[in-house]
């Protein structure tokens, strides 16, 4: 029985209002970002759409997350709350900053890593979870009420790409910092290489240090953007076809995919990212590492 419910919630949150009319739905559009607040300075377009809100969501909850598990009402005999904290944090000191940052620069980096892993989680699992807020509106006793749904601020690339820039600023930065302007550079070139090739190792380095903004940003822009059109399209052809026995096959692979998404899938991905931002900033700090 509650399987059944869960999977006519899924089914009815899911729901995007334009699979209602038969032929009519564009997944695509799921995605689109509109203004809700504009704030136009000049050329700079700083309004507020529903990626944004969704990053404003994410970072107070990722902070109420942190001071809730790892500050609050600590004790000696930690309770079930107080392990999860500690869990969180393991995973990110051993797991991830350990992985990749050198001893020296732990002090300096450990938040920073920290912070970024449990930040795409929170965002990532907020994805997941169906909320009111959304470009489309249904009416109810009389009142204009924005639809439930699920969106992810992961699946928009120009997200996912300034967390990557963070990235690699913070990569270079410190490279320089410790290794100085040409000592950082030379780096870049592998030990014993032949003069005659540099003219084409160094392009390939310089596009190589391009390439992490790529590995970084794309990685987990397509794996939740794929989740999610998933979901609606697998939901979406219940309505576009008008056949109820589509969802005999439809609702329990909407079903199975979500389960993997919000099983595996986020936890991965946020994961993954910090990891190769502690790997990237460690190998800049220490580059014969």
């Amino acid at each position: 029985m509650r399987r059944a419910l869960f999977a006519v919630a899924l089914l009815a949150l899911t729901l995007p209002s334009q699979a209602l009319a038969r032929g009519d739905f564009d997944p695509t559009t799921e995605f689109e970002q509109h203004d809700w607040v504009p704030i136009h300075i000049g050329p700079l377009d700083l309004s507020i759409t529903k990626a944004v809100v969704y990053l404003m969501l994410g970072s107070v909850l990722t902070m109420a997350l942190g001071i809730l598990l790892m500050r609050w009402r600590l004790s000696v005999e930690a309770g079930t709350r107080q392990t999860l904290g500690e869990t969180i944090y393991e995973i990110a000191q051993t797991q991830i900053a350990e992985q990749g940052l050198p001893t020296k620069a732990m002090s300096r980096w450990f938040p920073y890593v920290a912070s970024l892993f449990l930040f795409i989680l929170v965002v990532n699992l907020l994805g997941f979870i169906p909320l009111p807020l959304s470009d489309e509106k249904f009416h109810a006793f009389g009142t204009e009420l924005p639809t439930w749904g699920i969106y992810a601020a992961t699946a928009n690339l120009s997200v996912t790409l300034a967390l990557a820039f963070l990235t690699f600023f913070a990569t270079h930065y410190e490279g320089v910092k410790h290794n100085g302007s040409w000592g950082y550079l030379k780096s870049w070139i592998p030990a014993g290489v032949p003069k005659g090739l540099l003219v084409l190792i160094i392009p390939l380095e310089v596009i190589s240090q391009f390439m992490r903004l790529i590995s970084l940003s794309v990685r987990l822009f397509a794996n939740m953007l794929a989740g999610h059109m998933l979901l609606l399209v697998m939901i979406g052809l219940i309505f576009i076809f008008s056949n109820v026995f589509l969802a005999v096959v439809a609702v329990p692979v909407a079903v199975a995919v979500y389960i993997f998404e919000v099983g595996i899938v986020v936890t991965i991905q946020a994961f993954v990212f910090a990891l190769l931002s502690a790997i990237y900033i460690g190998g800049a700090i220490e580059p014969e590492h």
